[in-house]
């Protein structure tokens, strides 16, 4: 499938002023610019089991299109939502647990990259990841 492979963290565009949005404290923001963030996804039909690894913590997450799951950040804000299709876009929609205000991000591929879209309370960043 498309997004299948290993992706690792290339650049980012605008994720502090994202993460300053989210709440994260600036000891963590700084950290967090420098993750060496390594993704890897397999999809099989509608299920995708996502392997997240970096400096700070490794997490294998599991879902289903459309399927309602808890997930944490690795500043351990707890959200709750699901990922869902819209053409070859993944789309996740995440409530909050502390606030209940909403998190958009999106996944999309495009050549050998992997961008990964955030909205937070209008603030917009991305994550661009390149392959291999």
């Amino acid at each position: 499938m498309t997004f299948d492979g290993n992706w690792k963290i290339d650049r980012s565009e605008n994720y502090e002023k994202f993460m300053e949005k989210m709440g994260i404290n600036m000891v963590k923001r700084k950290l967090a610019a420098h993750d060496n963030l390594k993704i890897t996804i397999e999809q099989t039909g509608d299920k995708f089991q996502v392997k997240e690894s970096s400096k700070f913590r490794t997490l294998e997450i599991d879902f289903t299109l459309g399927v309602t799951f808890e997930y944490s950040l690795a500043d351990g804000t707890e959200l709750s939502g699901s990922w869902n299709m819209e053409g070859d876009m993944l789309k996740g929609i995440f409530n909050r647990k502390d606030n209940g205000k909403q998190l958009v991000t999106t996944r999309i591929v495009q050549g050998d990259e992997l961008i990964q879209s955030y909205n937070y309370e209008g603030v917009d960043a991305k994550r661009i990841f390149k392959r291999g």
